[in-house]
């Protein structure tokens, strides 16, 4: 009866090493995923704050684009809209007398590619697809006038 208690407590003794065994290997294999999700994310972090970065100076760079030695109209002609396009210049207003009507669509750094929608813009411009409206409300009190 001794010999088989101590056979059953040598195989439970293995298995308890093996388990033992399995679990510190896999606390292993965890603190090595964690610090490689850490990683992961840290560089997660950086490529955000360098993209961002990127996008507020690009930003930046639009709205200052009146101000810079390569923009060849008078600052105080430019209108910033800032969506689709970046700016709408009108040379000559200074003077009162404005002689044509300038859209600009400014890209800095990498950001040379126009998107889909601008190159539209830029194509319906090039085809003088582009018309003056005029929307006029009535003041208080006034009935708006029907034309037919």
């Amino acid at each position: 009866m001794d010999a088989v208690w101590i056979i059953v407590s040598v195989i439970l003794l293995i298995i308890v090493i093996a388990l033992v065994y399995r679990l510190f290997k896999a606390g292993r294999e965890f603190a090595q995923w964690r610090e490689k999700e850490a990683e992961r994310l840290e560089e997660a972090r950086k490529q955000a704050i360098v993209q961002s970065r990127a996008v507020l100076g690009g930003k930046f760079t639009e709205q200052m684009a009146p101000y810079l030695p390569e923009f060849n109209y008078d600052p105080t002609e430019a209108r910033f809209i800032g969506t689709p396009i970046d700016l709408v210049v009108f040379p000559g207003l200074a003077e009162g007398e404005p002689k044509e009507i300038v859209l600009i669509e400014v890209k800095s750094g990498r950001s040379g590619r126009l998107t889909p929608q601008e190159r539209k813009i830029g194509e319906l411009v090039e085809a003088g697809m582009v018309r003056w409206e005029l929307i006029h409300r009535p003041a208080a009190g006034e009935e708006a006038e029907v034309k037919d």
